[in-house]
C-alpha cells in the first residue's frame, strides 16, 4: 500500500467506527427507522467517495515505466503529476496521476486509459443513471431525482450533453454482427413494420433548413419521426369471421388457440427520414434470416411514400395493408351515409369487412363507387365515399387478406402503432416540450435501447461501446 494512502485508510476506519457507534450507541434509541436509514445512506455515500479515492490513489502510486510511446510520434518522457477531478455517484474525487510529455506533442497520463476514465469529469456510471432517467422523464426531473437520491446537483447542460454522447453509441451497437452463439429467435414469419409520428420542434432551433412557405401553407411545428419495428412470429391461421369478431369486439364462433406473441421485438425511431430508417431496418432484418424463416411480411398503414420505400428496401417481403386502417375507412363511409347512431351501421360495416377479409376487395370498391354517384348524395358524403374507394383501389394489391389469413400471417400494425405511442408520443409530446433534431434523436435512441431490453447487453470492454 502506498505511503500516501495511509491517512485515507485511517479516515475510513474512523468513519466506519462513527457509523457503528451511531447505530449501536445511546442516541440510537431516540431515532426513527427513516432517520437512521437516510443518515446511513448519506454517510455510506461519503464512505464510498473515500474508498473510491483510495482506489485511485493506490492505482496512481505506481509510476509507469518511461518512456511512454506516443501514437505516431516520439516517446514521451516523465514530466510531473497532474491533478484530475472525477465526478462520481459518491461525489467529486480528486487525485493526481503521472504525466508524460515531449516538446511539440500533446502529453498524456497513461492511467487515464488504463482506468477508462471519461473525457469529461462525469463518471460513466453517473452519466448512465442520468441518461436512464431521461428515457422516462424530462431532463429536469432526472436532475431532481439524482439530487434527491445522491445529493448531487448536475446541470441540465451536463445531463443533455451526456445523453447525446451516450446516444452516439447506439447506432454502432446495433450495427454489430450478431453473436453466432446466440439462440435463434423463434417464429417462422419475419415481420417488418413502419409508421410515422410527429415530434414538436423548437421554433427557430430546428437543425434542418426552413423553406419559404407558399400561399396558404402553414408552417409545421412538427418533424416526422419514422418508427420501425422488427420481430418474428409463429403462424396463426384464422378465418375472416374470426378477425371480424375481434375487430367488432364480438364473441368468436369457436374458441381460438392462443395467439402467438411477437418475439425478439426491436423498435427504433429516426428523424433522418424514411430512407435512413428503412436502410437500418433492412440491415437488422438481414441478420435474422436463416432456415427458420419461412415467410417475410412488411406491414404499413397505406401511406404511399412509406409503401414505396418499403418495397424498395424489402423486395422479398410481401407488403400487407393494415386491417385496422382499412376498417376505419369503412367506418367513415358508414358514418357519412347512415350517421353515427344509425342501428344498421354496424351490420353494414360487418358485411363489407367480411368481404375485404375474404379477398373480395374489388366488390367493395365497385359498391363504393356506385354509392358515391347515387342520386341525392351530398357533396360531403360523396367526398368521403370516393376517398375510401380511392384508398382501397390504390391499396388493392396489398389486400389479399384471404391468402394472408390462411397462411397465418399478421395483418395488423399493432407493434409499430404501439411503438409510435410509447417510444415517441408518450415522451416527446408532453406538455411544453419542444425539440431540436439532435436533442430529440438522442432521447429516441436511448428510449429504443431501453424498450428493446438492450440496456444491459452492451459490453463496453468487449466491443468498445459504452454501456447504455
Amino acid at each position: 500500500m502506498p505511503s500516501n494512502s495511509e491517512p485515507i485508510v485511517q479516515q475510513l476506519r474512523h468513519d466506519f467506527e462513527v457509523l457503528l457507534a451511531y447505530v449501536t450507541g445511546p442516541q440510537a434509541g431516540m431515532q426513527t427507522a427513516y432517520s437512521v436509514e437516510l443518515t446511513l445512506f448519506r454517510q455510506l455515500l461519503a464512505l464510498g467517495a473515500t474508498l473510491l479515492r483510495l482506489f485511485f490513489v493506490t492505482r496512481a502510486a505506481e509510476r509507469p515505466v518511461a518512456p511512454v510511446p506516443a501514437p505516431g510520434g516520439p516517446h514521451l518522457t516523465y514530466h510531473d503529476r497532474r491533478p484530475i477531478t472525477y465526478s462520481s455517484i459518491f461525489g467529486k474525487v480528486r487525485f493526481e496521476r503521472h504525466y508524460f510529455a515531449a516538446p511539440g506533442h500533446p502529453g498524456c497520463c497513461p492511467l487515464d486509459a488504463a482506468l477508462s476514465l471519461p473525457e469529461r469529469c462525469y463518471s460513466d456510471l453517473l452519466r448512465e443513471w442520468a441518461a436512464f432517467g431521461t428515457t422516462d422523464e424530462s431532463y429536469r426531473e432526472s436532475q431532481t431525482g439524482l439530487a434527491r437520491i445522491l445529493g448531487r446537483q448536475l446541470s441540465l447542460q451536463a445531463i443533455e450533453t451526456g445523453v447525446r454522447e451516450d446516444a452516439g453509441d447506439v447506432t454502432a451497437f446495433y450495427a454489430q454482427a450478431p453473436d453466432p452463439g446466440a439462440p435463434v429467435p423463434l417464429g417462422s414469419i419475419l415481420v417488418v413494420q413502419a409508421d410515422g409520428k410527429g415530434v414538436p420542434q423548437a421554433q427557430g432551433l430546428a437543425d434542418a433548413p426552413r423553406e419559404r412557405l407558399g400561399k396558404g401553407e402553414k408552417r409545421s411545428t412538427k418533424q416526422e419521426a419514422v418508427v420501425t419495428s422488427l420481430s418474428s412470429i409463429a403462424p396463426y391461421p384464422r378465418t375472416s369471421e374470426d378477425v371480424v369478431a375481434a375487430l367488432m369486439h364480438a364473441e368468436p364462433a369457436a374458441e381460438l388457440p392462443t395467439r402467438p406473441q411477437p418475439v425478439a421485438k426491436e423498435v427504433h425511431a429516426t428523424l433522418e427520414g424514411k430512407a435512413v430508417a428503412l436502410t437500418r431496418l433492412r440491415a437488422r432484418a438481414r441478420q435474422r434470416l436463416g432456415p427458420q424463416i419461412q415467410a417475410r411480411v412488411a406491414l404499413t398503414d397505406g401511406a404511399e411514400a412509406l409503401q414505396t420505400q418499403l418495397q424498395a428496401h424489402f423486395p422479398e417481403h410481401t407488403l400487407v395493408l393494415d386491417i385496422i386502417h382499412a376498417s376505419e375507412y369503412l367506418w367513415d363511409v358508414a358514418n357519412a351515409l347512415l350517421g353515427e347512431r344509425h342501428p344498421a351501421r354496424t351490420a353494414w360495416i360487418r358485411t363489407r369487412l367480411e368481404q375485404v377479409l375474404r379477398g373480395a376487395t374489388a366488390t367493395v370498391i365497385a359498391e363504393l363507387e356506385d354509392l358515391a354517384q347515387a342520386p341525392g348524395r351530398t357533396e360531403t358524403q360523396r367526398k368521403v365515399v370516393e376517398k375510401t374507394a380511392g384508398y382501397y383501389r390504390r391499396n388493392q394489391p396489398y389486400m389479399h387478406n384471404d391468402h394472408y389469413l390462411a397462411r397465418g400471417w399478421p395483418i395488423g400494425t399493432g407493434v409499430v402503432e404501439g411503438a409510435c405511442g410509447h417510444l415517441v408520443k408518450d415522451w416527446m409530446e408532453q406538455a411544453g416540450m419542444r425539440w431540436t433534431q439532435a436533442g430529440a434523436q438522442a432521447v429516441l435512441d436511448l428510449r429504443a435501447v431501453r424498450l428493446n431490453g438492450d440496456s444491459e447487453c452492451v459490453k463496453p470492454f468487449e466491443t468498445g461501446i459504452r454501456s447504455i
